[in-house]
């Protein structure tokens, strides 16, 4: 290789850090123009994800537009950072419901989530179920191959009220007026009513995981 080339690619080495900042940068700056159109900043939440961005999925099995965004969420999920970690949170903005919540939270207990979570929309939003009677989930638990007596006692327990308390409370702090919403590091709220359609909460979802990384790098 020339001396000439080899100096001209070495230099364009050593420029390419800089030109990436500055193109983050100014994404960065385009992505904050859009603050109060595709999201909106929340009351500053605390994170339970340590070093790693936090995004919190804020659902309710029984809402056709959380229903419809799972299959480019679930994509998402797949191929998301190693720096990012996904929460969920069920919605519980009015009394009817907590029943939605109380059966995610006893899947959660039972390490049932990552096997049912979509199953249990597809129960209501295809099969119909009443999701909100006792004896109809756990017929639908027992189909799916959940033990009766261990879905009962994590679906009776304290430990699933405790949190669908907590779920009530998170709905209130985070200010979610609508699902699917989703929250970037306790700052950064989208939902499907903000961002350009359904499946366009996935690229503002991943322009505010940017924001967030280039905030913590701040301070």
């Amino acid at each position: 290789m020339e001396r000439r080339t080899f100096v001209r690619l070495a230099c364009w080495g050593l420029a390419l850090p800089t030109l990436f900042r500055a193109a983050t940068a100014a994404r960065a700056q385009e992505v904050r123009a859009r603050q109060g159109i595709e999201y909106r900043l929340i009351a500053p939440q605390p994170v339970e994800t340590g070093d790693k961005v936090e995004v919190i999925d804020f659902f309710w099995y029984g809402c056709p537009y959380s229903n419809r965004l799972q299959p480019w969420l679930e994509e998402w999920i797949q191929r998301k950072p190693d720096d990012v970690v996904l929460r969920r949170v069920p919605v519980v903005a009015k009394d009817s419901w907590a029943p939605h919540a109380r059966i995610y939270y006893t899947l959660e207990r039972l390490g049932e989530v990552e096997r049912l979570h979509l199953k249990a929309y597809y129960g209501y939003h295809v099969e119909e179920l009443y999701m909100s009677r006792p004896d109809v989930m756990e017929q639908w638990a027992v189909r799916n191959g959940i033990d009766r007596s261990r879905w009962l006692d994590a679906y009776r327990s304290p430990e699933v009220d405790a949190k669908i308390a907590r779920a009530r409370e998170l709905t209130r702090r985070y200010d979610i007026r609508g699902t699917p919403s989703l929250v970037v590091d306790g700052r950064y709220l989208t939902s499907g009513g903000m961002a350009p359609g359904l499946r366009g909460m996935i690229p503002v979802l991943e322009d505010l995981i940017r924001i967030a990384r280039q905030q913590r790098r701040v301070g």
